[in-house]
């Protein structure tokens, strides 16, 4: 039987929320291993100047445990 645990993780980007999200999988990749999906709960922009500067996402992140 196979067992997964779920962590919740904030990430941004310059670019795009796709970005944000690659860079929450990137990042945690550097810690956890088996990776399999994550889940974009929430997203959110910083803008100044009504222009978009940051791209943010909130996400859970689900990875198979040894």
């Amino acid at each position: 039987m196979s067992m997964l645990k779920v962590i919740e993780v904030l990430a941004e980007s310059n670019k795009s929320w796709e970005d944000a999200a690659q860079n929450a999988i990137d990042t945690a990749g550097k810690s956890v291993r088996n990776i399999k999906s994550i889940y974009i709960k929430n997203h959110e922009a910083q803008v100044e100047n009504g222009k978009i500067k940051k791209y943010r996402i909130n996400g859970k992140i689900s990875f198979l445990l040894d």
